[in-house]
């Protein structure tokens, strides 16, 4: 029998053609310059080359086997916003093809246009879900337009993603389907591993809670029947820390002397893809959204197969602790099952057909969270599909206006430090306003968080003194404004959140209009800008407003959106009802965590 590159297409094939055969020497025929030789083949050690050579050029087409088993692609499991549709079908042309054959699919509108997410090899930029957007003065960062432009997009956009499926690499590199595969990007950010075990034998024995710990797996705890590359794994296990990567778990991975599913060295075996998540402060939403946020950006990073973006998965926390937190209905974009932690598998050695390491919240030089972000840019397309996919998983909606008035809304804090003293008269200024609906609101555990979104989502201009709610920011639609009253001597934060989101930002600027209550205590000592309250003076505080307010008005997005409706009403004659906000449909209040981290908020 003979090679036959039309037969041996994918790594199914090859492994398949080379098991029956590779005890064998065969003659192979093939043509070569006109003549027909005979060439001897050793198919072991041939084997053996090609697949270390498939590995090393091609391990990210190799995904497809070693990370991701699932059910073939189908458009009626497609649940993503319909924007995002035609970029999904470009990544997935097999599933594109299954729609165009069937009368019935509600996509064809995202047949057949030119479309890429950013980091795709072949993704040309006019044809990615964003384009670098840098209107501003680089300051000095880069020496040209162009390197700001694609600094920013390797900072904060799809670039980030790009350079993480880049810098993939083989830790330990399997031969056959049934062995174990561990890869990962530099300094193990990222990381994906397939048919290894991790023995959790120990948790029996440990009585303290485990919450950033960096020793819950020892050496040979975890690994797999594979062959590794110790020198690879320990120069990549640099970042040690609780959640800046996966180098305190995975530098005790080992090689295995035998397949740990195959053998039976599994209490349990794990089917469906599972990811394991070290998170942030569960109590804030500013840190709690960079797991979120990272999670998102990991679905690209892994993103291989049709069922990428499916919810059919389980998600592990890596702590003891039960998860509970204001913010939990966020996971419901990401899985449909019960989340599991530490204390799910305690006493157990458990296998995992695919494990996903995502992005961590805390990285050197991450995302969302310590962004080196260039000066002079805005608008990234990866914030923005973050925040689409939540609102669309969620079904948060955008409602329909009956008028052409700005809606205002004023996020109100029922905390010790950081209250507007003022507040009623700022409210009442605003009210006096026609051209403004305005609404004050306290994001608490008493407004269930999809009502969040939903408030959020439908207003055009959102005010409130620093602090994490202002986070909302990433749901606001195009077109909106934020205005951090007064960022409390924390300039950057929100000001790099807003434009990474791509929504106008305004911020006090005269000190001399504000007064401070008093000079702030730490709760470790000295004088703090965050630990005290404000009031502020009415006439600048409209005036600020008013540019948020011109913003709005004449954005394209919003004119747009205004005409839509209106013309639905037109045709219509319909009236839009105001919607109250509906109590929530939780049993028991939600017991919030405090976090042995400290959150931007408590710094």
């Amino acid at each position: 029998m003979c090679v036959n590159a039309r037969v041996v297409r994918s790594y199914t094939h090859l492994h398949r053609w080379f098991v029956f055969h590779s005890n064998r020497t065969e003659y192979c025929k093939t043509e070569a310059r006109g003549t027909l030789e005979k060439h001897p083949v050793n198919f072991s050690s041939f084997y053996t080359m090609i697949m270390r050579t498939l590995f090393e050029i091609y391990s990210v087409l190799l995904v497809l086997v070693f990370t991701v088993i699932a059910i073939d692609g189908n458009y009626t499991d497609i649940n993503l916003p319909h924007e995002h549709i035609k970029y999904y079908f470009n990544s997935f042309p097999t599933v594109a093809e299954k729609c165009r054959n069937d009368v019935t699919c509600p996509y064809k509108d995202s047949l057949d246009i030119k479309a890429c997410w950013g980091y795709e090899e072949d993704c040309k930029r006019k044809h990615s879900f964003s384009v670098p957007f840098c209107p501003g003065d680089h300051k000095g960062w880069v020496a040209t337009k162009k390197a700001q432009l694609d600094t920013y997009y390797a900072q904060g956009d799809f670039g980030y993603v790009r350079d993480q499926r880049k810098e993939m690499m083989l830790l330990c590199e399997p031969l056959f389907v049934d062995d174990s595969s561990l890869e990962c990007s530099e300094h193990m950010r990222f990381c994906r591993a397939r048919n290894v075990m991790l023995n959790f034998t120990d948790l029996l024995n440990r009585k303290e809670p485990i919450r950033y710990k960096m020793d819950v797996l020892k050496e040979g705890q975890i690994g797999g029947y594979c062959t590794l590359n110790e020198k690879r794994l320990q120069e990549n296990a640099d970042h040690i820390s609780p959640l800046q990567s996966w180098g305190p778990e995975l530098r005790n991975f080992q090689k295995l002397s035998h397949r740990p599913i195959v053998h039976g060295d599994c209490d349990v075996v794990i089917e469906k893809p599972t990811f394991i998540m070290k998170i942030d402060a569960i109590v804030n939403m500013y840190h709690h959204f960079c797991d979120f946020f990272n999670l998102y950006a990991s679905l690209h990073v892994n993103l291989s197969h049709p069922s990428a973006f499916d919810t059919d998965n389980h998600i592990m926390i890596w702590e003891s602790y039960s998860y509970r937190s204001a913010f939990q209905d966020t996971f419901e974009a990401f899985t449909r099952n019960p989340l599991w932690d530490l204390k799910t598998f305690r006493g157990e050695t458990v296998c995992f057909r695919n494990l996903v390491f995502p992005l961590l919240p805390r990285m050197i030089f991450g995302l969302f969270y310590n962004t080196p972000l260039i000066y002079g840019c805005e608008k990234s397309g990866l914030f923005k599909a973050f925040g689409d996919h939540v609102l669309h998983r969620l079904q948060i909606p955008l409602h329909q206006r009956k008028d052409r008035k700005i809606r205002v809304t004023l996020l109100s804090r029922d905390t010790q430090y950081r209250k507007i003293l003022n507040e009623n008269e700022l409210v009442k200024a605003l009210k006096e306003n026609p051209e403004y609906k305005v609404k004050r609101v306290v994001y608490n555990k008493n407004v269930p968080f999809k009502k969040q979104l939903e408030i959020t989502r439908n207003s055009d201009i959102f005010i409130g003194i620093h602090g994490a709610g202002l986070t909302h920011l990433m749901f606001l639609p195009d077109w909106a404004a934020v205005f951090e009253i007064y960022n409390c001597e924390d300039p950057n934060c929100y000001k790099d959140l807003a434009r990474l989101r791509g929504v106008k930002y305004f911020t006090w600027q005269d000190t001399s209009k504000l007064v401070q209550q008093d000079p702030g205590t730490h709760p470790d000592g000295g004088a703090h800008a965050k630990f005290t309250n404000y009031s502020f003076d009415v006439k600048e505080f409209l005036r600020i407003v008013s540019l948020a307010r011109n913003h709005v008005k004449h954005h394209n997005a919003f004119k747009k959106f205004n005409n839509s409706h209106n013309k639905i009403q037109n045709d219509t004659r319909t009236t839009d009802i105001k919607e109250p906000i509906q109590p929530s449909n939780t049993k028991e209040p939600i017991q919030l965590q405090k976090s042995d981290i400290l959150s931007k908020d408590e710094l």
